[in-house]
């Protein structure tokens, strides 16, 4: 009960920290006009925030972009990786010759945040079962058993089922962290709304907050199952990252209406790994599951150095995109993997981030 209360009470800081925030946000125009502004004005240490995107540089990262309070604090890109596997998650520059790349499962939270759009705006509702938009036989479970399974147990990686969609165990009773059947969240979308994944995304979400560089492209030689991915830019990530940061706003327009589908979104979604929402990392909480279906329950913090309040899309080869309410801040990553002398990319960022930090 004591574990419900402190998660209930940061669950309810951390939106109202969110909703605080929107209104002295400041939000770019479409393009390259995006304010600046020195860390230095907002209280942060100057030489230490240097320090730490020298530690970004130093592992595997092809851009960051950090943005207080929606103005962009610092920016600064690398070659790209010298990985092959690297390579082909490059889907091409924009005109300033910035990496646009597959941001991996850093998709879902994007994802995520349309199925809510697509709640508000009539189209579904969470509690509906897959079924419903795919037909029978869209899994390896029988057909009652598949019928149990809703878009909520996709959303929160409680379907049941196995990455191979063979059925484990009835849906809400246990986690995985599921690629494959999470992939199906997009195909429901589409079924419901007759729209195609760029159009839904485009036309709904990445036009309005004007992420021109984001779109879903093809993977060559992956599995059908999760043979698209999410190809964007550091810029057009924090855009996202901004629009979640102002409560589902974009200046004056509401982009994502329904601001309760928001707080359980960025919320602990099950007792099983409650650091995790709706296809959203939550940090500050009791333990955490680490994002690939082999892992095990470890104690502590997602990122033990980073602020609790911390909320996060996180995809492979550290694609990130981090959001801290009570530092106004969003920071997106672009790379691949940043692991480096047993240090993992969050624990090495945030240790040398939060050396410059207002005092």
């Amino acid at each position: 009960m004591l574990v419900l209360i402190r998660t209930l009470i940061s669950v309810l800081a951390l939106f109202a920290s969110v909703i605080a925030c929107a209104a002295e946000l400041y939000f770019p125009s479409s393009g390259e006009n995006w304010e600046s502004v020195a860390p230095e004005r907002v209280g942060w240490d100057a030489q230490a925030l240097s320090d730490a995107l020298d530690v970004v540089g130093e592992r595997n990262s092809s851009g960051m972009v950090i943005v207080h309070n929606g103005r962009i604090m610092a920016e600064r890109y690398w070659d790209e990786p010298e990985d092959a596997r690297y390579r082909r998650s490059l889907s091409g520059f924009d005109e300033q010759q910035r990496a646009i790349e597959d941001v991996a499962s850093a998709q879902k939270s994007v994802v995520a945040i349309l199925a809510g759009m697509a709640q508000a705006r009539g189209y579904l509702e969470l509690d509906d079962a897959v079924s419903t938009y795919l037909g029978a036989g869209w899994s390896k479970a029988t057909a009652d058993q598949e019928q149990a399974i809703t878009l909520r147990h996709l959303l929160i990686m409680s379907s049941g089922l196995s990455t191979d969609f063979s059925y484990v165990a009835a849906p809400g009773t246990v986690w995985l962290y599921n690629t494959p059947v999470y992939h199906v969240t997009m195909r429901v979308l589409m079924a419901a709304t007759g729209l195609e994944r760029n159009e839904l995304t485009k036309g709904w979400l990445s036009d309005p907050i004007g992420a021109s560089n984001t779109a879903w492209t093809p993977r060559p030689g992956f599995d059908a199952a999760i043979a698209v991915g999410l190809s964007t830019t550091a810029r057009d990530l924090a855009r996202f990252g901004l629009m979640i940061q102002a409560g589902g706003k974009w200046g004056d327009d509401i982009v994502l209406e329904d601001t309760e589908f928001l707080a359980d979104m960025l919320s602990p979604s099950q007792t099983v790994n409650p650091a995790y929402g709706y296809l959203w990392w939550i940090n500050g909480q009791e333990f955490a599951l680490g994002p690939d279906s082999n892992a095990t329950r470890s104690e502590g913090n997602l990122i033990p150095a980073a602020p609790d309040d911390l909320v996060a899309m996180q995809g492979a080869g550290d694609r990130k995109l981090y959001l801290v309410p009570s530092l106004k801040l969003v920071v997106s990553r672009l790379g691949f993997y940043g692991d480096k002398d047993g240090v993992s990319f969050n624990d090495a960022f945030w240790t040398a981030l939060m050396r410059a930090v207002p005092k």
